[in-house]
């Protein structure tokens, strides 16, 4: 799938039509996806998210669902976290981070299954395509908060069906 992503993100025409895909809202308890493709025999999906300048995701997992994560324009901070604690608090988690890296259009970050992570967006709006083995939204998923240590479970992203051209 990695080289497929990679001329999705190369391709010219799609950067072009990015350029009128709306914003996706990252506040409040869901965020949200574009839904530009479901497959009906895999089940893959094929999403897209637009985030205004200094957009911040929650920290959080994808649960048992593997991801590609490809920027298509712009730049963002890739954050990964590790849990630290023994995981015998309920509704508890100690999360330290262990990597921030910058990325820009064309990289590609694969996402495995609980993988603790968080992205924020820079000065400008970034566009990502990103596939995952299934749709996202129809399953909990972990959720962090590493100033009060707080865990919790939230559905994943709202998908928004968009057309591409």
């Amino acid at each position: 799938m990695i080289p497929l992503l990679q001329q999705l993100l190369a391709d010219p025409s799609v950067k072009e039509q990015s350029t009128k895909w709306p914003d996706c809202s990252q506040g409040g308890e869901r965020a949200e996806n574009l839904l530009f493709y479901e497959d009906p025999d895999y089940k893959f999906v094929i999403n897209g998210l637009i985030k205004a300048p200094h957009t911040r995701t929650q920290i959080h997992d994808h649960a048992h669902n593997w991801t590609l994560y490809g920027v298509l324009d712009g730049t963002e901070s890739i954050e990964r976290y590790e849990r630290v604690d023994d995981r015998s608090k309920p509704d508890y988690a100690e999360v330290r981070k262990t990597v921030n890296v910058k990325v820009g259009a064309g990289k590609i970050d694969l996402v495995p299954p609980y993988e603790i992570h968080a992205e924020e967006s820079g000065e400008e709006r970034t566009v990502a395509i990103i596939v995952r083995a299934e749709k996202a939204g129809g399953f909990l998923q972990g959720r962090y908060d590493p100033t009060t240590k707080k865990y919790w479970q939230g559905y994943g992203p709202k998908q928004i069906p968009y057309e591409l051209k």
